[in-house]
């Protein structure tokens, strides 16, 4: 029969504590005992060292983005007329551009927008009668501006009635009635 070992069994959670060591001759020929203490010493040193902290994922709502990270075309511009100082030229060109839609068909048909400098919308009317009814209009029309481009971007609208046809043709000009004098 086989003698009960007098050794201490090897613990193999890690939470036991360090493992006692058995101060009697280890056999020579004996290569399973070998294998079983230096299990039982990587086991109780992995045991007791502190263990890292794991890196987990990125949280899905942190954001850490980076210059050369990719962006969607759109932020790309945004950011570059942000950089730029191009808000109000931005603005600008909605505005001329969306005309119709930011003060109506019936309107942009009679009235549009010539010139916009340092925050004066100068605007165009196909007659006198249009040009007085906008002018009636102007407080409405303003806020239907500046609700579509932003407030302070537009200070003040200016209304202009037809203009007259010109007869001068070319840089030079001579001065005097002009071609009317031949009429008569």
């Amino acid at each position: 029969m086989t003698e009960p070992s007098a050794d201490p069994p090897v613990a193999d959670s890690p939470s036991a504590g360090p493992v006692p060591v058995d101060p009697r001759p280890v056999d020579d020929s004996s290569a399973e005992a070998a294998a079983a203490a230096a299990a039982a010493l990587r086991r109780a040193t992995r045991s007791t060292s502190p263990a890292k902290p794991r890196r987990g994922p990125r949280p899905k709502g942190a954001s850490y983005s980076d210059d050369r990270d990719p962006q969607t075309l759109g932020s790309a511009i945004d950011r570059l007329v942000r950089d730029q100082g191009w808000e109000d030229q931005s603005a600008v060109a909605v505005l001329m551009s969306e005309w119709a839609d930011i003060v109506g068909r019936d309107l942009a048909e009679h009235v549009h927008p010539v010139t916009f400098d340092e925050g004066v919308l100068t605007l165009q009317a196909s007659s006198t009668t249009w040009a007085v009814q906008v002018r009636l209009l102007l407080p409405d029309l303003h806020r239907a501006v500046d609700a579509r481009v932003g407030g302070g971007v537009v200070t003040r609208i200016a209304v202009q009635g037809p203009q007259a046809p010109s007869w001068v043709a070319g840089s030079r000009r001579v001065k005097g009635r002009g071609p009317r004098d031949t009429y008569g």
